[in-house]
């Protein structure tokens, strides 16, 4: 595989130890909430302008497992759907080895591309890049979520490709590049993630520049109360590879386990059903739309909307 090297660049030290606060990692016992819309909309599902009454409710049907702070806009879609949800967030995210390098190898080198592949690598990528002087630079996203990160922002970055469908091989066999010029790609990823993305492009020709910014573990504790709660919810609604294995781990027998995962995209269902689980959906088009309705088909399926 080739791949773009960056000789004047000397290898980061590894990243301090710096434990997390126990504030990001204690899970409170929450009641989750059902939302009864008040007033007529004629926005769209996935619209959370809508004045909102919050009512507890201890019997979720859906159970979000984002980090705390990061299910809003999934919650809202459902809500206008009936639907009140549970969140046990799963998975949180780190620093990278790479972190500290991405600011000074985007103050030092223009690349061609810059492709980020989800939300979480979009969010490491800004604060580097404003800490970098906000340098002009050209964006290809894996799709419309991770787009969503981008959308207030217009001085110096352009958001100019996403593929025809959300996913990296597909990213990778489409990006744009200029006939046979060396075109050079800095790809800002989880550790956890795959060398598809780099490896395609590279058997295209592209000069491909990995940087591990971030990865994903699982929470260092889970409330009992929320667990039990989550058990029982027809449908539970995970979003990477990382949030599946976490919740494997945490009902330790998948096959004992029958209710739903509905997952955000094809690459978290395949993982889900390498895992063991059986009632997996996803949609075709990954994103919040397509989210909510395999979330709303697997309700169906198991009666339960």
């Amino acid at each position: 595989m080739a791949l773009f090297s960056i000789p004047s660049l000397p290898p980061s030290p590894p990243p301090p130890s710096c434990p997390p606060s126990s504030a990001s990692l204690q899970l409170q016992t929450r009641i989750s909430f059902s939302r009864t819309t008040i007033g007529a909309s004629s926005t769209s599902s996935t619209s959370t302008s809508q004045v909102i009454q919050l009512v507890p409710s201890s019997n979720p049907k859906v159970v979000v497992t984002r980090e705390r702070g990061k299910n809003t806009k999934l919650i809202n879609a459902l809500a206008e759907h009936g639907i009140n949800c549970l969140e046990l967030p799963l998975v949180q995210h780190t620093q990278g080895p790479d972190l500290d390098r991405l600011t000074s190898v985007l103050s030092e080198i223009t690349f061609d591309w810059i492709v980020i592949t989800s939300p979480e690598a979009g969010s490491v990528f800004l604060e580097a890049w404003k800490a970098a002087g906000t340098p002009s630079v050209r964006i290809g996203v894996v799709g419309a979520g991770t787009a969503s990160i981008f959308n207030n922002l217009r001085q110096s970055l352009d958001v100019a490709f996403a593929p025809s469908k959300a996913t990296g091989k597909v990213l990778a066999s489409e990006l744009p590049k200029d006939g046979n010029k060396s075109c050079t790609v800095l790809y800002p990823a989880s550790v956890k993630a795959s060398n598809e993305i780099e490896e395609g492009l590279s058997r295209r020709g592209f000069q491909v520049v990995r940087l591990n910014t971030y990865t994903t573990v699982p929470v260092d504790h889970v409330d009992q109360v929320v667990l039990e709660k989550a058990l029982s919810a027809p449908v539970v609604a995970v979003a990477s590879p990382s949030a599946v294995r976490a919740w494997v781990n945490l009902i330790s027998e998948p096959d004992s386990w029958s209710n739903a995962v509905s997952c955000i995209g094809e690459t978290t269902a395949s993982t889900a059903k390498r895992l063991g689980l059986r009632n997996v959906y996803f949609p075709v088009q990954p994103g919040l739309d397509g989210w909510v309705g395999s979330i709303l088909e697997a309700l169906r399926a198991h009666n339960s909307f």
